[in-house]
């Protein structure tokens, strides 16, 4: 767990694309799930803000430079052009650290 990387992305998607972006985000994601180094991903849209989605994105890579090596894969290039014009702005995309986990008694 201590080497995974780790990355949370907000996305702040057009209000008429949301249903677009939402397909593009199930296939990106459907395609991740089939890499060996994939450990998971959790999406997330904001209870306040229906525009504003969240991605937690945990992989087993041991760096942002080998893990952007190993995505240089057509479905992400795919993924990035199209979503592009659905955005209201860039993504904000952060890196994180894992510190642990802990799970309640349905996790």
């Amino acid at each position: 767990m201590g080497n995974d990387l780790v990355f949370y992305v907000k996305l702040h998607v057009k209000p008429e694309r949301i249903d677009d972006w939402k397909r593009e985000f199930a296939r990106i994601a459907e395609a991740m799930s089939h890499e060996p180094e994939f450990i998971a991903c959790y999406a997330h849209q904001d209870a306040q803000d229906p525009n504003q989605f969240t991605l937690y994105e945990r992989w087993a890579e041991p760096s942002v430079e080998a893990f952007l090596r190993n995505q240089a894969k057509p479905y992400r290039t795919q993924y990035d052009a199209a979503i592009e014009p659905m955005l209201q702005r860039p993504r904000e995309p952060q890196v994180l650290l894992p510190m642990g986990e802990w799970f309640g008694a349905r996790g």
